[in-house]
């Protein structure tokens, strides 16, 4: 099994954080679309990150195409109840972490492909307080434990690792959101799961 893209992505790194999680090996393959453009389109013609190839050879694209694949074969492993409400409201939880993901990329983009006499701070403004906006949904999540527990569920689930992987990204793309510092129970849960070796072995 092959993940293609680099953990800097935060798509990329919650699918390599949740394939160690279940305990799936896999080996990475370094891609970066706008340096490897032929090489990315030769992978996903959208020439996006991250694809997974399967060990039947067939290539999965789009993080959460991927994890739901991966969701489908892992049986007890699996990181999101399998149907009904329970797994409407932890999808839910997800959708706010990739959300969060989105839009701290899209202020990144504003300033790498804009001169700075171009940038439109509005726009970046926005996002930013788009992604902080989810975060922070996050974070009053997480203070029903104190950050000490998990976003749904006994025991981890694909909330925890897309929401800590959101934040974390946001801390080392877009420092200036001082993201850490507005969501505490977050950063609590964060600062946990940093720790293991499923989060440290996939570090930017």
């Amino acid at each position: 099994m092959k993940l293609y893209g680099r953990y800097l992505s935060p798509f990329v790194r919650r699918v390599a954080v949740s394939l160690n999680i279940m305990q799936t090996p896999f080996e990475q393959v370094v891609v970066a679309p706008f340096d490897e453009w032929e090489k990315a389109q030769s992978i996903n013609p959208v020439v996006r990150i991250p694809a997974l190839e399967i060990d039947n050879g067939e290539v999965i694209i789009d993080s959460t195409a991927i994890l739901d694949h991966l969701d489908e074969v892992a049986g007890a492993n699996s990181l999101l109840p399998q149907r009904g409400q329970p797994r409407r409201e932890a999808m839910k939880l997800v959708a706010t972490a990739v959300g969060a993901m989105e839009k701290t990329v899209s202020a990144v983009y504003e300033g790498r492909f804009h001169a700075p006499e171009k940038i439109e701070a509005s726009w970046v403004e926005r996002c930013e307080n788009q992604a902080l906006s989810a975060l922070k949904a996050l974070d009053v999540v997480a203070s029903k434990t104190n950050g000490e527990g998990w976003l749904y569920g006994d025991k981890i689930s694909q909330a925890d690792i897309s929401a800590v992987v959101a934040l974390t990204f946001a801390n080392i793309a877009r420092p200036q959101m001082n993201a850490s510092d507005q969501v505490p129970n977050l950063s609590k849960l964060a600062a946990r799961l940093e720790a293991t070796e499923a989060f440290q072995s996939t570090m930017p």
